[in-house]
Parts: C-alpha cells; structure tokens; sequence
C-alpha cells in the first residue's frame, strides 16, 4: 500500500475519532451510553471515509490445479469392421468414469474419424480415419498444457498427414490403446491405384498400381485390370518377405467419350482372410477437348505459376504462359485470355482481343500502366493516383454467378493495388470485395460483368500466390483456392448461353468422397431467387430405386448432401415445383471402401508413436495396467498454484453492511434513550 495511501487512512482515522467524540463526549457528562454511540459514530464515519480514499489490497488465493487426460478415440468404420467396437466402447466408459482417474485428472473426450467432435455417442460409421484433424485441434487447445492422450484405435489411418509427424508437434505423451487382431496372416493387398481424372480422346493413359504383401512364404498371383467382362491388361506376380511389394505401370487405351470405370484386381491367395483389399474401381473421364488458357504477362512474377498450377490442377486446363508480342500470333488457339498487369506493350495485342471478341480476365498491380487499361476498353475506369494500398478480401456471399464452395478468405494475406477507386460502365458483380485494416470498403476487389457477347473479370491486385500459399496453410491443401480460380476460369472459357437453373457436380465420385449437388436458380431477370422450391430425384439405375429430396438455400446456392447413397450409376433431375424449369445430369459412384482395407491393427506404427512421445502402448485387455501407469507417473502431479490480486475495498459488500449496520443501531439507541 502507498505512503499517502496510509496518511489518508491515518488522518480519516482522527477526523473520524473527532467528529464522534465531539458530538456525544464533548461538554457532556461522560456515560458508558454515549461510548457506545461514540464508537457506531465512529465506525459508520471512519468506513464512508475508507469508501471515498479507496485503498487497495493485495490478496493471495491458493488452488490445486489438475492435469489434463485427452481420451481421443477413433469413430471410423475400421473400428467396427475388425469387431472391436463395443470393446472401443467398453474402454471409454471404464476410462472417463474411473473415479482415480476423475480424482487426478481432468478428463476431457474427443472422437475423430471425418473430422473432430467432442464425444456425444459413438456410432463408428465415418468413413475416414483423419487422425491429423485431431492433432491440429488438440495441438491449438492445449497448446504449453499438461495434457496426455490417451489414443484408443486400430492405428489404420487413411486422411490427412501422417499421424506420426502431427503428433509431435505439441510434444505430449501419448498412450496407444490398440485395438484390433495382432496375428499376422498372410496378405494380399491392392495398396493404391494412380491415374488421372481425366484422358483425351485416341490417346492411352497411364496407370500405376501398387501391390503390397504381409507374410513369410513366396506366393504367386495375378494382376487384372478390366472394364466390364473385359480383361484389358494382365500381369503374373510373385513375392515373398524380401519382397513385399511391386509397382506395376501399365497404359489404357481413350477409345470413347464419356466416364470409362474400371476394375483393378490382385487374385486373392487360398485361405485369404481379407479380400475386399484385393481390388479397387477407379473412373476416367474421357474428353475430346482442352481448354487452352493464355497467361499474358510483360515480366516475370510468382502470381504467375501460382494461376498456372492452380488453373492445370484440372486436366482439362492447358496455360501457355506468353510475352504480348508472342500471344499476338496465337490469339486464335485460345478461348481465354488473361492479362497480367498490361502496360504499352499489351497496345496491339489489346486491340487484337477486342477484334475478335475474346473472353479475358484482367489483373492488375503496381506495374500496371492504368492509362492503357483505361484507353483499351470501355467498361470500366480505374481511378490513377500512383499510390498503393494493400487490399483484404471479402467473400460476397450474395454472388450468383457461379458457385463458391469451402473457401472463405477470412485471414487471407493482402493483395496490393493502386489506390484509388474503379468506376464500372457496364452492369458488373462483385466476387471479392476490399477491405482494409479489418473494415470493408464495399468497394470490389474481384468482379465479373458480361458485355456486347463477351465475358470480363477485373482483379485489382497483385500477390495471389500468397492466397494459395495461404490456403495449404489452412487446410494442408491446395484445393480450395484452386476449385476457386477454377470455376471463374470455367464461367470465363465458356460461352455457352446462360441457363436460369446451373448445376455443379463430378461426373464420377469414389464411395468415400463428400457427394454435394449445388445449383443456382435465377429469375426470368437473370438474378438469384433465394425463394425457389427445387427438389432432386436421383434414380440408381443399376436398382431402380427412386427417390425425392429437397434441396437446402445455403448463402447463393441450393445444396444436398448425398454421401451416404450406394454405390452404382445415377441419373437425376433438379426441378423447380413453382416453375417449369428444370435440369439434369448422371453420375457414378465406384465402389471402395477404404476403412476395410485392413486386417490388423498398426501395432508397429502405434507403438512408434509410443516411443517417439515417451508414452507406452497397452492392448485393450490392459486397461487396469493404464490406469495404474498413470497415477504412479510423477509427470502428472497435482500443482498447487497461487494467484495475487488487488482488491479495492469499495468491492468489499460487507463494508456498505457494517455503515448501514452502525447507523441503524446508533439511531435505534438514540431514539430508545429519548436523545432524538
């Protein structure tokens, strides 16, 4: 406490002592009656007094704090397909309700399989095992923590990064609790099959299969790849235990337009236990064109390869990146251009582009010579200043154009730009709007408009390699960003006729893929209806069944989730119920199961990652050894822990009590012995 803290309190000490023996000692007959006032006159004074100067105290609390206990437990199919789902159950009861453990640690329970939920019921139906979607999240929430985890799983991991790698990034002890058979049986497996989503018509297409093999004799078997009842490529193999695993390429023959699927088989061995890993179906679509995509810029930037890569992450895409003299030669090859920030040099190839009406897609940055992006076109004016400002962007998601999936920009980097606003001449759409230092400007950033029979999109920037770069930072992916720069390639290239009813969907899914159908519904005017009733009726027609649902409003688009349909080939119809128009599509979806590809546990991975995290590893049977290993481990005592606070005595309540108390009584005496 201050100095003059303490000097107030002694002076408010004796102004109060004052005024109280002045009212009732002073030139009055000393009585043990007018004490008792003095000292409630005194007190109720000497605590208002306390109130007005306000001191304040220091107040040290004691608690014990309690380690954390993550139980992360594996809700995927592989669970309930190796028959160790009510064992996963049994465990986790046995844990989160063991009173030792309750007593030392703070229990807190998570399932993962598609994603990372808190524990409500366990039903082991996802579909995936996406161990680092754990990690990531545990990794944030218990980030410098006391938190063990308790791992209860077979250790077969089929999404994400490798677990082994996830785990150590928080450097906590992990205890594996396997689940599943340890028996080694002798295995044929169909480990993974490479091919393009996509082939061109009369060409051949390669394909690479991976063979492992589990087991200590030499055995022999048969590769077969075939379409239908034919066998269209046939390999003899032969391994053994210093041999367990070969890589076979192989090439197939475009011969038809449309989606081809096929079927990849390894023979299964005699007394094989597991044969649903012994084949795996996988699809190509073949096309008869290419998108050929000009990438125009007077220098070099790594804007550049990131549109590249992210434009060719569909096969169908072909970027040929240019100078302007040599587009100019070409411009004839190709149904899109884009111009990476024009200056003089872009002049002819400008007037080139406006000759022959093509589609282009304008970006611009702190190279651009605006007075020529001005003079070239009529559409739009972007405001010169010669100054730049970093510009954030801001989804609109209100943009019915096209569909935006996933990808949201929230805490993408900055693209930098001419500071200065753009004034649109034709009726355009934002995609993207600025913002700057966290507060949107309703000014665009990326926009698209269409005019005299030709398609624009304007993006005042420069830096959209940061965006994919950030992307992969967010998701440990690049899909996102370039689904995005895809589908406004996609609006762009094409000049196909607007329909009022658009759908988005693959033409081929794997059994284990997100299967969302998306469609727009615009009115007669061409503008989004976010009021339209529309339902899809898919019919499989390998089983003819038929069945009607209604599709969801989600932001500018109408969606359902169809993931849980069976394998099979589907035909459907988007329709509106208010209005005849309608729309429809086919799809496949290839039978594989990635959660039966196992046999065993991963009891080798598992108990790496035992060691690797100064954990242990205990089987299911050994729960009672867990427990026990935990309460002896001297990492995991109880901390006693202090906090200082300062406490103002105007918090006090019990302050204001003793004020109202001390005058209460001093009044009820004074009025009982007639002094009032």
């Amino acid at each position: 406490m201050a100095s003059n803290t303490i000097l107030y309190l002694v002076l408010s000490g004796i102004l109060a002592l004052f005024i109280a023996l002045f009212q009732y000692v002073y030139k009055s007959k000393f009585t043990q009656l007018r004490l008792i006032l003095s000292i409630l006159r005194f007190v109720a004074i000497f605590s208002m007094l306390l109130l007005v100067i306000n001191p304040k105290f220091e107040a040290v609390t004691y608690y014990e704090e309690k380690p954390n206990l993550v139980i992360a437990l594996d809700n995927s199919e592989s669970i309930a397909y190796l028959k160790q789902d009510e064992i996963a159950t049994q465990i986790y009861n046995d844990l989160s309700k063991n009173s030792s453990l309750l007593d030392r640690f703070n229990l807190e329970a998570y399932m993962f399989g598609n994603s990372t939920s808190p524990i409500d019921s366990l039903d082991f139906k996802d579909n995936q095992s996406n161990f680092s979607s754990f990690f990531k999240n545990y990794n944030e929430l218990y980030k410098g923590q006391i938190a063990p985890i308790l791992l209860v799983s077979d250790g077969n991991q089929t999404l994400g990064n490798d677990y082994l790698y996830s785990a150590k990034q928080n450097k906590q002890a992990i205890f594996p609790i396997i689940l599943g058979d340890t028996t080694n049986f002798s295995d044929l497996r169909l480990q993974q099959v490479n091919v393009n989503r996509f082939a061109y018509l009369k060409n051949r297409f390669p394909v690479e299969m991976i063979i492992n093999y589990s087991g200590e004799e030499s055995v022999s078997s048969q590769l077969r790849i075939s379409s239908g009842n034919t066998v269209l490529f046939s390999k003899n193999i032969t391994l053994d235990n210093s041999k367990a695993s070969e890589i076979i390429n192989t090439t197939l023959n475009a011969s038809q337009v449309g989606v081809k699927t096929y079927k990849v088989e390894i023979l299964p061995l005699e007394n094989e236990k597991n044969t649903v890993n012994n084949y795996k179906n996988f699809g190509v679509e073949v096309i008869d064109q290419k998108t050929n995509i000009a990438l125009i810029a007077d220098g070099l930037h790594p804007d550049l390869g990131a549109l590249k890569k992210s434009i060719e992450s569909n096969e169908q895409r072909s970027v040929s990146i240019l100078k302007p003299k040599e587009a100019l030669l070409k411009l004839n090859d190709f149904q899109l251009v884009i111009l990476y920030q024009p200056n003089n040099n872009f002049n002819d190839l400008l007037d080139a582009i406006s000759r022959i009406k093509l589609n282009t897609f304008t970006i611009t940055g702190n190279t651009t010579d605006f007075n020529v992006v001005n003079d070239s076109q009529v559409f739009f004016s972007q405001e010169i200043t010669n100054q730049s400002e970093d510009f954030q962007p801001t989804v609109n998601t209100n943009y019915g154009t096209f569909i935006i999936d996933n990808i949201t920009f929230n805490n993408y980097p900055p693209l930098q730009s001419e500071f200065g606003s753009v004034t649109f001449k034709a009726p355009e759409e934002t995609l993207l709007f600025k913002r700057v230092n966290g507060v949107n400007i309703d000014a665009p950033l990326l926009s698209s408009f269409e005019a005299n029979g030709q398609k624009y999109a304007l993006l005042s920037g420069e830096g959209i390699w940061r965006w994919r770069a950030q992307c992969y930072l967010d998701t440990d992916s690049f899909s996102d960003f370039d689904n995005f720069i895809g589908k406004l390639v996609q609006y762009l290239s094409s000049n196909k006729k607007r329909n009022r009813l658009n759908l988005d969907y693959k033409s081929f899914y794997n059994q284990n893929e997100t299967i969302v159908l998306s469609a727009q519904f615009f009115n007669k005017s061409y503008e989004f209806d976010g009021n339209a009733n529309l339902q899809v009726t898919y019919k499989n027609n390998d089983t003819n069944e038929t069945k009607t649902l209604p599709l969801l409003l989600k932001n500018a688009s109408y969606r359902i989730d169809l993931s849980s349909i069976k394998p099979g080939d589907y035909s459907f119809t988007v329709k509106n119920q208010d209005e005849p128009v309608s729309s429809s599509g086919r799809f496949k979806v290839l039978e594989y199961n990635v959660e039966q590809q196992f046999l065993n546990a991963d009891v080798t991975k598992l108990n790496s990652l035992a060691t690797s995290t100064n954990g242990k590893s205990f089987y299911s049977n050994q729960i009672n050894n867990l427990v026990d290993s935990l309460l002896n481990d001297t990492r995991y005592a109880t901390i006693q822990k202090s906090k200082r606070s300062t406490i103002p005595i105007i918090d006090w309540k019990y302050l204001l009590g003793l004020i109202a108390l001390a005058l209460s009584l001093e009044w009820f005496i004074r009025k009982y012995n007639g002094l009032i």
